[in-house]
């Protein structure tokens, strides 16, 4: 974001207990704008309090709220932390978050028969929830994962009183969540979602001063990103019908930068700030797709979201602190500034990579294999600490999704400590995704004359060829830098460095401890499976209370 000062106007102050009106205030205000006087005498009143899904229809909290309440007053609080330079949000996510919010608005101002859409307040969350709760309010939540900030607010929040409740799919408060994993989530899926009472409820807004315009100019938000879509329920489920429409093609378009953007779904942003829910769109796929490869492609990623979400929910380190200790600090010596810079200005010396990376910074968004591939450049051959690359992607990325963004980081930069770490060759990568170099040229101008043939690695173009196309590559003048690192070198010295480790980082997935945070598909069996098929064999090695 631009530089930001928060100004002190009023709507940065939560509104105090005094402030709030009680259920049954609010309750006969409604009854005498419709001139109805058969309400009840001592209504009762729920809060929603919208966080990360931002839909009425399979929406947990709503349906609770519906159920128990006789008015209800949707609510989301405007974090400073989210806007804040330490944020990791950048304008564009907030736009985005901004247009969920306006079409979650209009479609409570519809169900409220045009009585008022979504109530606003910014500061604390917890102030916030305060003062409704003191003022008699039900406040019900729905249950997200979170890393440890989220999770103590969290805490903090079902201490006061605020009810979180469950409908996401995840597996919560059993001793092995993995245990029977996928019959549970298919069961899930497949389930009837869940309807709130709207015809049996009324929905009501507060003033509070709090607008999103006035936000967005608290916090100057200016997006600066190109080719971002709007935000909102609306514009999902019309990315999701036309997507279905074509997900036959959807295998063929999915690893290719140039074909994905528009050959996949779309849909991430959408699911990330709950415009639909996962179960919503699975279910739509399975009553209007055709049987194709592309349906079950589709399906599975649906499925690989849940169980990416499972992770951070079994263990919220993920956003901080490697999974496994053996690998806590693994390159944190390595770290270097000059090398982390040319990364994320896309200047490394590698088109495919650098074009990745400016995609990124420009549009908010890449396909899953130019981020996998830019991740493992930075891990592998950069050699650089994970949570610097994996805070960049999530600054800049509209969709990202914390529990698939760190854990997708960790799981890349071999930081598990399973068996199979993916080196991708950006070298490969032009050759196999952009063999004619048209998506290269359009991230990487720089590189417009250069034929095709050299784009894996344009520093071994003859000086003549350079000379005629009119691209320098290195030297002081150059068009386009050498490499910061040569790849053969750099990939031989990182095996030299990690291969030592996996041993023992193995043999720690013995650790039950261990087994839970990385909180794999077959669970705690399948940990120690790895454990003891790749793990040190030295009988001295302590893995868990029971190795003595």
């Amino acid at each position: 974001m631009s530089d930001r000062v928060s100004r002190a106007t009023d709507e940065t102050s939560p509104p105090a207990p005094e402030t709030v009106p009680t259920p049954t205030a609010v309750a006969a205000r409604h009854d005498a704008a419709v001139d109805d006087s058969d309400g009840p005498d001592d209504p009762d009143g729920a809060v929603v309090w919208h966080r990360e899904d931002l839909r009425i229809r399979d929406q947990p909290a709503v349906a609770a709220a519906t159920e128990s309440a006789d008015v209800v007053v949707p609510l989301f609080v405007f974090d400073p932390g989210f806007y804040g330079d330490d944020g990791l949000a950048c304008d564009a996510r907030i736009r985005f978050l901004h247009e969920c919010l306006f079409d979650l608005s209009d479609r409570y101002d519809t169900a409220s028969g045009g009585r008022g859409g979504l109530t606003y307040a910014h500061g604390d969350p917890l102030a916030v929830l305060s003062a409704f709760l003191e003022a008699g309010w039900d406040v019900v939540a729905g249950r997200t994962p979170t890393g440890r900030y989220g999770l103590r607010r969290d805490e903090a929040a079902a201490e006061m009183g605020v009810r979180f409740v469950d409908g996401d799919g995840l597996v919560r408060g059993a001793d092995r969540t993995r245990q029977n994993w996928s019959d549970h989530m298919e069961t899930y899926l497949t389930d009837d979602p869940v309807e709130p009472s709207l015809n049996d409820t009324v929905f009501a807004a507060l003033s509070t001063g709090v607008t999103v315009d006035g936000i967005e100019t608290t916090y100057d938000t200016t997006p600066t990103k190109s080719k971002v879509p709007d935000g909102g329920t609306t514009v999902a489920r019309e990315k999701l019908e036309s997507f279905v429409a074509r997900v036959g093609d959807y295998p063929g378009n999915i690893s290719s930068p140039l074909d994905a953007r528009d050959g996949c779904s779309g849909l991430s942003p959408y699911l990330r700030f709950g415009c639909l829910s996962v179960r919503q769109v699975y279910r739509y796929v399975r009553e209007h797709a055709p049987d194709c490869r592309g349906r079950d492609m589709l399906e599975s990623r649906l499925l690989w979201n849940r169980h990416y979400n499972q992770k951070l929910e079994d263990w919220p380190g993920w956003l901080d602190t490697a999974v496994n200790p053996e690998l806590e600090w693994f390159n944190r010596e390595e770290h270097d500034p000059e090398l982390v810079a040319a990364w994320k200005a896309g200047r490394t010396g590698y088109p495919m990579v650098d074009a990745a990376m400016r995609c990124l910074r420009e549009t908010g968004w890449l396909n899953f294999r130019m981020r996998a591939m830019g991740a493992s450049a930075f891990s592998h051959l950069l050699q650089q600490p994970w949570k610097i690359g994996a805070d960049w992607y999530h600054h800049h990325l509209v969709d990202s999704d914390v529990a698939i963004n760190y854990t997708q980081w960790q799981s890349q930069a071999g930081l598990v400590g399973k068996p199979g770490v993916r080196l991708y060759n950006p070298r490969k990568q032009v050759r196999d995704q952009d063999p004619d170099g048209e998506w290269i040229r359009e991230w990487v101008p720089e590189l417009e004359g250069l034929p095709a043939e050299h784009l894996p690695q344009p520093e071994r173009t003859p000086r003549d060829v350079q000379a005629e196309c009119g691209v320098r590559i290195g030297g002081p003048e150059a068009d386009y830098p050498l490499p910061v690192v040569e790849y053969e070198a750099a990939k031989e010295r990182f095996w030299r460095r990690y291969e030592p480790r996996q041993a023992a980082a193995a043999a720690r997935l013995g650790d039950e401890d261990v087994a839970r945070r990385a909180s794999l598909s077959g669970g705690i069996p399948r940990a120690r499976s790895i454990a003891q098929e790749y793990g040190d064999d030295d009988p001295d090695t302590q893995t868990d209370l029971t190795a003595f």
